[in-house]
């Protein structure tokens, strides 16, 4: 019979923070260098304790990765209209 291994946690915690950083907006940033920093160590670990959640690390990179994307465009957005809000010559004077 074949054996259950158990799931790294360090897989499931980088799946968890990548995912958040697709959601909240700022602090994802944060997270999702959290998500890729977790996933590079549990990548480590299971090579050498053969646990499995090979694919719960490669998800936790991808939504990291897509969430530090998002949340910089986000970022430069509120700062485009921020610079433009602040740069009207309207008076109301």
């Amino acid at each position: 019979m074949s054996e259950i291994k158990p799931s790294n946690s360090k897989a499931i915690v980088s799946l968890i923070m990548g995912v958040l950083s697709l959601f909240i907006p700022f602090i994802g940033i944060i997270l999702g260098i959290l998500g890729l920093i977790f996933a590079s160590k549990s990548k480590q670990e299971i090579k050498l304790t053969g646990e499995s959640g090979n694919g719960l690390v490669t998800a936790g990179k991808v939504c990291s990765i897509v969430g530090i994307i998002l949340n910089v465009l986000v970022i430069l957005i509120f700062l485009v209209f921020f610079y433009f809000v602040v740069n009207t010559d309207i008076t109301t004077y």
